[in-house]
């Protein structure tokens, strides 16, 4: 026997090659308790089978239309890696998905991920899901069923991608944005931070910095530097919803990469334009990530939510009742402007104070 045949004889594994069968399966035992506890009506069946059922009649809808969007949480997936905080951005990933549906009108049903990674390490893994659970819980969502991938060769050891899709539904005559016109109200709901949006932009300037993840947070909070950039989006989906439901809400903008000016003229007629005072309250990580990072104010506000994580168009006369509903919610609630006639096309018009964006005392 040659030595070409003992090479062409060597034993070849799928072990061998970089996968782990055995730490999928031990992953998909660790998740379905995750993904139970997120059950909702309308749901049929268990997590394993081919592909998940839901029921739109069960779940109450009589006409229904049915929303879908998919999303990730982009580089900031680079700073949980580095800083091996993990938990927070199952969140992101569903918060980017259903306040994409809830702005719709439509109400989140059922959310599928899909976790690629070189090598499934479960503790890691089974915490990304954990969040994804926690954040299907609050938008009232069922984790029905995803994918998980090992493909070694395609990502470095450690790092790891996410995607997620959500399903929702909406009464076809309840859909948004309607009846949007010049004189309406324009409300912003606070963000928890940077939220899933502007990483790339993020890492260079703390790289620059020289302030490293475990670093205190130089913009206060008592949290290090990683902790605080690593708060989760939060979901809007219940309080919005609350908010649709009395017939009050006209339109909404989910604020995400864009900004105000790429985002809240999507939800806009022709025709008009929004008119915004910037004297919401911005968190201080905004004002810190301008100076270190020597951004302009046009460019915060067209990469960061720089502080408002949704924008609703509300007619004038009921923007004091939509503000403590919202508020009785949990939501902390902004005046941010009119909408306007204007001749262009649909645009955000803000006129920013000299050193904007600055904490503002409220």
């Amino acid at each position: 026997m040659t030595s070409g045949d003992n090479a062409i004889r060597a034993r070849f594994s799928y072990r061998a090659a970089g996968v782990d069968i055995e730490a999928g399966e031990a992953l998909v035992e660790a998740i379905k308790p995750l993904a139970g506890a997120t059950t909702r009506p309308g749901v049929l069946g268990d997590l394993g089978g081919f592909g998940a059922l839901f029921d739109l009649k069960a779940a109450g809808f009589v006409d229904p239309v049915l929303v879908a969007t998919t999303d990730g949480v982009g580089t900031k997936l680079k700073v949980a890696v580095e800083t091996g905080l993990h938990d927070g951005v199952g969140i992101d990933l569903v918060a980017m998905c259903v306040n994409d549906l809830v702005v719709q009108g439509a109400e989140p049903l059922f959310f599928l991920d899909y976790f690629a990674s070189a090598r499934i390490e479960v503790g890691a893994a089974r915490a990304v899901i954990a969040g994804i659970a926690a954040g299907c819980r609050q938008a009232g969502c069922a984790l029905v069923g995803g994918e998980t991938a090992e493909m070694p060769g395609m990502y470095r050891t450690g790092d790891y991608d996410l995607a997620g899709f959500a399903v929702g539904a909406a009464e076809r005559g309840a859909l948004l944005p309607r009846d949007v016109r010049p004189g309406d109200a324009i409300l912003g709901l606070a963000s928890t931070g940077v939220h899933s949006n502007g990483y790339s932009l993020v890492r260079q300037v703390v790289v620059g910095s020289g302030i490293g993840w475990d670093d205190r947070a130089p913009f206060g909070g008592g949290e290090t530097l990683g902790q605080s950039l690593m708060a989760p989006t939060r979901i809007y989906v219940q309080s919005v919803l609350k908010l649709h439901r009395t017939g009050l809400l006209k339109a909404a903008a989910h604020i995400t990469g864009g900004g105000l000016p790429g985002n809240l003229p999507r939800v806009l007629p022709s025709e008009t334009a929004a008119l915004l005072h910037p004297d919401w309250l911005v968190p201080a990580v905004f004002p810190w990530l301008a100076r270190a990072g020597n951004i302009a104010a046009d460019e915060m506000l067209r990469v960061f939510n720089c502080g408002i994580g949704m924008a609703l168009v509300v007619a004038d006369t009921d923007a004091d009742a939509a503000t403590g509903l919202l508020e009785h919610a949990g939501e902390r609630v902004f005046r941010l402007g009119a909408v306007v006639a204007s001749a262009a096309e649909p645009e955000v018009k803000i006129e920013l104070p000299p050193g904007w964006p600055i904490p503002l005392a409220r």
